[in-house]
């Protein structure tokens, strides 16, 4: 296992950036830093990151980045990992996209680039709704959270991008917690070592938007990890595998209740106790399906 005093020390994300107190993205661009050091290259389109990058040409991220159009990242980055690659550099291109511009608005060029193999590693950085433009609901925001577009909370349940994109046979899936970083630095250098397109679905709880207390980032993190709510896992060469992480809470005794996540965010303060019941039962069925393919992926 991988110990943090064994990472490097380098600062890959600079004192006095523009984010948030709390900020989830400052946690994982650090977790990207300390897993690739100098080796990263990042491509990053319109949302949260850009703020923390600060006014150009003054950056507060310590890595080489590209700033590219907001439906544009996992294109941009297979250009430039073939470019790099045609130079031989070694490099790792890291496209770094939010919710919007992974499972919306860059959907297409993500899918594009896993049809075709591109030897990239996208990271979807899921504050789970639209928070650089003022918090609007994403296909990625969960059934009962409220946005400034789902004031009531919203009706539809959450897209289930891992398993989508598990679908297009992709040499490497994983999903992560900034609440776990050792979990998340592991499948980072695990996908180091694979050549293809590698896709890694990251949860990153938002103080700001999901209306919690900025110093409880790490906790509503593991909380949606203990309460079956957000499950680790991995698929290599689509066989899947629950993470050790998360393994425990395949056990419904062995879950938090839904409520310990719940009342700690505004965003679910207007829930009822019908919509906290359609809660638990998605959690159930996302464990069933994980469960049962897992089984049945073993056997491929």
């Amino acid at each position: 296992m991988i110990r943090l005093q064994d990472l490097t020390k380098k600062k890959y994300l600079l004192p006095g950036n523009a984010a948030c107190p709390g900020c989830p993205l400052n946690m994982g661009l650090r977790y990207v830093g300390m897993a690739f050091e100098d080796k990263t290259v990042l491509v990053v389109p319109a949302g949260c990151t850009s703020v923390i990058q600060g006014l150009m040409p003054k950056t507060g991220i310590n890595m080489p980045l590209l700033n590219i159009a907001f439906a544009a990242s996992p294109a941009a980055a297979a250009g430039l990992a073939t470019a790099l690659a045609l130079r031989g550099k070694d490099a790792i291109v890291v496209s770094w996209a939010g919710d919007g511009g992974s499972a919306d608005i860059g959907f297409a060029s993500l899918s594009g680039a896993a049809e075709r193999n591109d030897n990239i590693i996208h990271i979807v950085a899921d504050n789970e709704a639209y928070m650089n433009t003022g918090i609007q609901r994403s296909s990625l925001t969960p059934f009962g959270a409220w946005t400034t577009t789902t004031v009531k909370g919203k009706q539809e349940q959450k897209k289930d991008l891992p398993l989508i994109m598990w679908a297009h046979k992709v040499p490497y899936i994983a999903t992560a917690s900034v609440g776990y970083p050792i979990d998340f630095i592991e499948k980072l250098k695990k996908a180091q070592q694979i050549k293809g397109f590698k896709y890694i679905h990251l949860h990153a709880p938002c103080p700001v938007g999901w209306r919690f207390d900025p110093g409880m980032t790490v906790e509503v993190a593991k909380l949606a990890v203990q309460t079956g709510m957000w499950i680790l896992f991995e698929a290599e060469n689509g066989k899947i595998r629950i993470s050790p992480t998360s393994r425990p809470y395949a056990n419904k005794k062995n879950r938090t209740p839904l409520e310990e996540y719940l009342k700690l965010q505004g965003r679910f303060e207007k829930v009822t106790p019908e919509m906290i019941k359609k809660m638990y039962e998605e959690i159930d069925n996302n464990w069933r399906i994980l469960l049962e393919l897992e089984e049945i992926t073993s056997k491929i």
